[in-house]
């Protein structure tokens, strides 16, 4: 099954599941309606005789919130079925091109990184615009971190994680749909802080205290109940209750106005380590992150749970009624602090561990569909020799496939390409396709192309330098502020593969062509390995003097006063040039 008709059943299936759902809650809502009259009816009649009517309302209370318990489930299961089906409509659409309206990662886009800049990989159409499927902020920032990581290391061990994910669609999609239903505000490195600079103020003598102020309540209230005490008795240890609370009301409103902003992300977490935790993985990457979540026999999603239930317990503080009877009959304040902050003691020091476990899937959750969606892609083959990139029928990953002309390259290390091409030949393209061939090479997926050899290489681009108002620098200086950077890091580490397009555009031809020839020259003898593409053909002729330079070239024809490229690279030196053509043809000249 191909990934468009596996997009097609999992819509069908969840669609046919929530109209199942729907019915299902119809029915419930009617059992609650009669159930909610029915006690109130039978309260009535047995007004004369409150202990059988309380009785009743007892009953009727507990069924009626079992059946809201089992109502609320269904409900989130539908919204759960509502946003699988979204996620795989969404899928479509990226299939057929339609993705510009998601996020693209500007924000993560710095013009003093190695290629961000250059190669199309963040900002509208980009690279990350088209992969991404992160559904937490930390989740998004990692992806982020693993496009700009220039990681030249374990490149195999990614490859067989992605490879694992790529083979579990209905997981992953799973996870994305339970990310997606709890919406957070507070970022996890917030909470993290927090937790570990926290200091409790209970102790355990408070715990007790307010078991034994309960069990006392309980008797207490009883006795009223059965008239062996007045019941301004239960009054008067309701304020006793209520001044004990009070002195740590302070601290605890603290405590839980920090655990309020917290809750939903824990709530979101121990849902996705849930998942985490009852999938069986088998690549090493994988099941490394799996047993971190590992912690003296007990899942981290239970220990999750349990924190979610003491605060969703705390927050009941928030409701009028529970606040004055509970604080005042069971300390219920003191109580559920108290679990909270032994919670925090055991379990703070685990929290990010625990945390990063689950922003890793929500990143290579990513990578995994993208490489389901593109199974005809290959993975790289790893190679220790002389290759650097070695690839047949190389195309741009972004481009639809009816549409892209793919190119063969056999680069070796220590080689420098010098393109050359007419106006819209489609060198910028080329160079974009190279530099997007390494960088998904490095993080482990699979690259646009027939066959691939690659020998693990790190990137570094000069491709759109700009000049800076706020710096003062003129266009030419960046860009020489920029190839200074390329050279300096290439002088201390040789394990880079320069791409550059028409530099020195900020001064005249001649001071450019002497320029360009005597950088490439530079770049030569400290060993550089890469590709040059220009519109000066004069630097083609470094061929005859040095070695390692190979010219290429894309070419553009003119047939019938129509202008024709084959977008296919060549060996040799392009020899048909187009501006005054295209000047003519617009009418411009």
């Amino acid at each position: 099954m191909d990934s468009t008709e596996f997009y097609n059943s999992q819509i069908d299936e969840f669609t046919k599941e929530s109209k199942e759902i729907f019915k299902q809650l119809s029915v419930l809502s009617i059992l609650r309606l009669v159930v909610f009259l029915s006690t109130i009816g039978v309260i009535y009649l047995l007004r004369q005789q409150w202990q059988w009517a309380f009785l009743v309302g007892l009953v009727g209370s507990a069924v009626f919130l079992i059946l809201l318990s089992r109502y609320t489930d269904l409900k989130a299961k539908r919204a759960l079925s509502k946003r699988l089906i979204k996620i795989n409509e969404e899928e479509l659409k990226i299939n057929k091109g339609e993705y510009n309206h998601r996020a693209d990662g500007i924000q993560f886009q710095n013009s003093n990184h190695f290629y961000s800049l250059d190669i199309d990989l963040f900002g509208k159409g980009s690279f990350f615009q088209f992969m991404n499927r992160t559904n937490i902020n930390e989740g998004t920032e990692k992806l982020a971190d693993v496009l700009l990581a220039n990681n030249i290391s374990n490149i195999q061990k990614r490859q067989q994680a992605i490879k694992e994910l790529a083979k579990l669609p209905s997981w992953t999609q799973l996870y994305a749909g339970l990310a997606q239903g709890i919406e957070t505000d507070y970022k996890a490195t917030k909470i993290i802080t927090w937790l570990k600079s926290y200091s409790p103020f209970l102790k355990t003598l408070h715990y007790w205290l307010s078991i034994s102020f309960s069990a006392l309540s309980i008797c207490i209230i009883t006795l009223v109940v059965l008239q062996y005490v007045p019941v301004t008795f239960a009054g008067y240890w309701l304020l006793i209750g209520l001044g004990i609370t009070g002195i740590y009301l302070k601290r605890i409103s603290i405590l839980a106005h920090n655990t309020e902003r917290t809750k939903d992300t824990f709530r979101q977490y121990a849902l996705l380590l849930n998942q985490i935790e009852n999938q069986s993985f088998t690549s090493e990457l994988l099941k490394e992150q799996q047993d971190k979540l590992k912690f003296k026999e007990v899942k981290a999603s239970k220990i999750f749970s349990e924190f979610t239930k003491a605060l969703d317990a705390l927050d009941n503080r928030n409701n009028l009624i529970s606040a004055l009877f509970g604080n005042g009959y069971l300390l219920w304040d003191i109580a559920q602090s108290y679990r909270v902050e032994q919670w925090i003691i055991k379990y703070a020091d685990k929290v990010e561990d625990w945390f990063d476990v689950v922003v890793f899937f929500d990143a290579f959750n990513s990578l995994g569909t993208y490489t389901y969606n593109h199974s005809t892609y290959v993975f790289p083959s790893i190679v220790d020799d002389e290759t650097c990139v070695n690839a047949n029928d190389l195309g741009h990953p972004l481009l639809q496939a009816q549409k892209r002309i793919d190119s063969d390259i056999e680069l070796n290390k220590n080689e420098f390409f010098i393109v050359t091409g007419a106006n819209m030949a489609g060198k910028s393209t080329f160079l974009r396709t190279v530099g997007l061939h390494i960088v998904m090479a490095n993080m482990g997926l699979p690259v646009c192309a027939k066959t691939s050899y690659y020998n693990p290489v790190k990137l570094i681009t000069s491709m759109r330098t700009t000049d800076s108002l706020k710096d003062d620098s003129s266009y030419f200086f960046s860009e020489l502020t920029r190839l200074k950077f390329i050279v300096d890091t290439i002088s201390t580490d040789e394990n880079y593969f320069v791409i550059l397009d028409e530099i020195l555009k900020g001064t005249n031809s001649t001071d450019k062509a002497k320029g360009s020839k005597k950088f490439v020259e530079r770049l030569v003898s400290i060993g550089a390995t890469g590709i040059i593409a220009t519109h000066d053909l004069s630097l083609t002729k470094i061929e005859a003097e040095l070695e390692p330079v190979q010219n290429y070239f894309f070419d553009a024809q003119i047939i019938n006063e129509e202008l024709y490229f084959d977008y296919k690279l060549k060996k040799g030196v392009c020899s048909n040039m187009n501006a005054s053509f295209l000047l003519k043809k617009m009418e411009i000249v």
